[in-house]
């Protein structure tokens, strides 16, 4: 166990090394293309900071309100109280609060800015269909989100996200605006064909990184997935009992009528059924089942 989440705390750090190395490249190509210097990359962070601390603020009420989710009482659902505060406990966190959504598919996620400020909200359907022990294991997947910080995470992704696509915005805009000023400028500043090729690359930067961003934040999103089930796991001691969560959840043929594109990322097993392949595996916020189930399953058999 301890062993699967070295790794994947090794591979998440890569993943958000080699973002932050996009984004000074992008730097890099604006300050190539558009000639504004540092006060052009200084209004394009502001504003993404701007929306993205509005967002960070107010983000889990939002999520809550767009998937109909409403908080629970300890009388209406005793046993869901209980395992929140015992996984709690052992965790080391405050209790989060619990929401439900009235909706017979199973699904559970994760929401908050800080421990201090978490939810845990499940579907109607995940209380009825799992049994005790593939319960706790997927209260213990999202008592780990919480303790990591993956909200933090994915606001700080989708931070660099937005402004790699601002900064790349602006570029293409100003070189097409004012492209043949800009093409002189960097034969005389390069030296002829030297200068060409650097205005290439920045070009190349501006088109592709948009796309190079979302890739990477697609990647730790499931990273952080996979860190989450092995913590998880940890936390209950008993792996099993989240695999045969995940293979119940991923089973299930209900749609989860609440989830969309905005907050699918958010929930344990991806609520939208996807067509599969390498481009889908490529695109999504979750890994495949199937690999998340076998991590599980070995952490279970080294455990014996």
């Amino acid at each position: 166990m301890y062993e699967q989440i070295r790794k994947n705390k090794i591979k998440s750090f890569l993943l958000t090394l080699f973002f932050i190395v996009l984004v000074f490249l992008v730097v890099w190509a604006f300050e190539e293309l558009t000639g504004w210097g540092k006060g052009g990359f200084a209004l394009a962070l502001i504003i993404s900071l701007l929306s993205a601390v509005g967002s960070y603020y107010y983000s889990d009420r939002i999520v809550l309100a767009i998937s109909k989710a409403r908080p629970v009482t300890r009388e209406e659902y005793p046993y869901l109280y209980h395992t929140v505060e015992g996984l709690a406990l052992a965790a080391g966190l405050p209790t989060p609060r619990c929401y439900v959504i009235e909706d017979t598919a199973p699904n559970a996620f994760a929401t908050g800015r800080n421990p201090q400020h978490a939810v845990i909200c499940v579907t109607t359907g995940l209380l009825q269909k799992l049994n005790r022990l593939e319960l706790e294991g997927v209260i213990a997947h999202e008592m780990a989100h919480i303790k990591n910080y993956d909200v933090l995470l994915q606001t700080v992704a989708v931070v660099m996200v937005g402004l790699v696509a601002l900064l790349s915005d602006w570029m293409l805009r100003s070189f097409w605006w004012g492209g043949g000023r800009k093409r002189s400028r960097h034969q005389d500043k390069g030296g002829g064909n030297a200068g060409a090729i650097l205005l290439v690359v920045a070009l190349l930067l501006a088109i592709l990184s948009p796309l190079i961003a979302q890739l990477i934040q697609l990647a730790i999103s499931r990273r952080r997935e996979f860190l989450a089930d092995a913590d998880g796991a940890m936390l209950t001691r008993y792996p099993a009992g989240l695999a045969s969560a995940l293979r119940k959840i991923a089973a299930d043929p209900e749609p989860l009528e609440a989830a969309n594109k905005a907050t699918a990322h958010l929930y344990i097993v991806n609520p939208l059924k996807n067509v599969g392949g390498k481009m889908n595996k490529l695109f999504s916020t979750h890994p495949p089942v199937e690999e998340r189930i076998a991590a599980l399953e070995k952490m279970a058999f080294e455990k014996v």
